[in-house]
């Protein structure tokens, strides 16, 4: 169920090793993986130090974009629910220095509580 899940825009929780395998060239020193959630191919990842948001890019995925962020340059996050009409949930993310948020959309709210969830706990 969790592979459609992905298929259809849902956060799924990812598995911690297979995940540690993948950002092991990224990963410092004590840096452990919290909890990580995939998103089609994208990965959101909360680790003991920053939240890492993995962007696979292209038809193969082969490019791949690593965006880190320290927790004290969150500003601020918001989720916005889905809607009748609009049927995706959407993350922001405000990060210090930047003007727009990152955002990252669902299609269905569930998942999307539990990731707010684990960046309040970090962040704030």
């Amino acid at each position: 169920m969790s592979l459609f899940n992905g298929l259809m825009g849902n956060a799924t929780e990812a598995n911690k090793e297979e995940i540690k395998k993948e950002l092991s060239r990224l990963l410092m020193a004590g840096e452990e993986i919290g909890a990580s959630y995939k998103l089609v191919r994208d990965l959101i990842v909360f680790t003991n130090k920053r939240l890492i948001l993995v962007d696979k890019q292209g038809v193969t995925g082969k490019k791949i974009e690593y965006l880190s962020l320290p927790y004290k340059s969150i500003t601020h996050f918001s989720v916005e629910t889905a809607g009748t009409f609009d049927l995706d949930a959407e993350l922001k993310i405000y990060v210090s220095g930047r003007a727009t948020p990152i955002a990252k959309q669902f299609r269905k709210d569930d998942s999307i509580f539990d990731i707010q969830k684990t960046l309040s706990e970090l962040v704030i």
